[in-house]
Order: structure tokens, then C-alpha cells, then sequence
């Protein structure tokens, strides 16, 4: 069986942070494919808060250009409206349909899990596994599974990833105050930032 696993986001721009994250990913759980998944408009962002997704889905594809085991698709661009998760995951079985589905999240995503769209039928499409830093510990006890389904502590699993303060708001942030983002994303990301004159630069 095929183990895949599905990173989505916005990816406003892609950083390190996403690639660790996927990376560590795909050893931990030894997956064999890691399929990135640009959002087009995530439900809980404002659209005109997000670059344009020609752009976004670029970034990625230059992000992810050396590594063979990463893959970009465009199910959620093209498919345009609000992107759900329980959708791109339904897609991606019916596409791979002997493989076991994994998608790979952030501890924010995790806490607002109980008010994403069919939160039990992703559970039961998927193992959702969450980048941790080292010192967090989620307990099995925890608050974080009191409004979500029974099985949420089988199909929720934990890995962690080195400590990286980075973000792609921060980016954003950096490069409106003229400042540098070298070693936040990779260089051709940078390069395609400049020379497409994007945020605010």
C-alpha cells in the first residue's frame, strides 16, 4: 500500500518550516510521496488577504523542484471556491485508491479542528499527523480532544521537527519593511519574490 501525505495551505510564500515539516514527515511515518496541495481560498482567511494563486503555486513548485519525493497538485486551484479539506482527501482516494492517506499539519491547525467541514469523515479518510516542537506534549487527556470525534486519539498522531521561528506571515512582514528573508525560504523562492514584486517589495 502507497502511504501518502498531504500538506495543503496557502503557502503565502512556502518556507523552510513547510519542507522541514514534510520532510520529517515523510521519514517518520516512512511515506512514500508528499503531495502539496496549494489552497485557493482557505475558509478561514479573508481572499483578498492571499496572493494570487498563480504565484503561490509557483513558489511551491520551485520549493520543491530537487526533492523526487515531493509533488505539487493544482486539485484545489483549479477546482476554485472555498478549499475543504474533506474534499481534496476524498480526490486523493479516489486517485490513489489503494493508498493510506496522511495529512500533515501544524499544532494551529490541530486546535481548530473541531470547526473544520466533516472533521469525523477526515478522520476516518486519514491519519492527521501534526508537527510538534521539541518541550510540547499533548496528553491523552488534553483539551484539544473534548469536541472532537471518539476516535481522534487513534487517527491523530505526533511527530517533531526542529524548532523554527518561521512563518509566512513573518515573511510577509519582512520583506514589506525591506528586510532580508535569505535562509527563511529557498533561494529561488526568494529570487521569484523579487522579481515579481511581491509583498510590498
Amino acid at each position: 500500500m502507497v502511504k501518502l501525505g498531504i500538506i495543503g495551505g496557502t503557502f503565502d510564500p512556502i518556507h523552510y518550516g513547510h519542507l522541514i515539516a514534510a520532510e520529517w514527515a515523510k521519514e517518520v511515518y516512512g511515506l512514500h510521496k508528499i503531495i502539496f496541495v496549494p489552497a485557493y481560498h482557505p475558509p478561514h482567511k479573508e481572499s483578498n488577504a492571499i496572493s494570487d494563486k498563480e504565484y503561490r503555486y509557483n513558489m511551491v513548485e520551485l520549493a520543491i523542484a530537487e526533492n523526487p519525493d515531493f509533488t505539487i497538485s493544482d486539485y484545489e486551484i483549479k477546482k476554485v471556491g472555498t478549499s475543504y479539506t474533506i474534499d481534496t482527501l476524498n480526490y486523493f482516494k479516489i486517485i490513489y485508491p489503494n493508498s493510506q492517506l496522511y495529512f500533515i499539519a501544524g499544532l494551529d491547525s490541530l486546535l481548530n479542528l473541531p470547526t473544520w467541514k466533516d472533521v469525523a469523515e477526515i478522520l476516518a479518510l486519514s491519519t492527521f499527523i501534526v508537527a510538534t516542537r521539541a518541550g510540547y506534549n499533548i496528553k491523552p487527556d488534553d483539551d484539544v480532544y473534548k469536541n472532537l470525534p471518539n476516535n481522534a486519539k487513534e487517527k491523530i498522531s505526533f511527530y517533531k521537527i526542529p524548532t523554527l521561528e518561521i512563518s509566512s506571515s513573518a515573511i510577509r512582514k519582512r520583506i514589506s519593511q525591506k528586510k532580508s528573508i535569505k535562509y527563511l525560504v529557498p533561494e529561488r523562492v526568494e529570487k521569484y519574490i523579487l522579481e515579481n514584486n511581491l509583498y510590498g517589495v
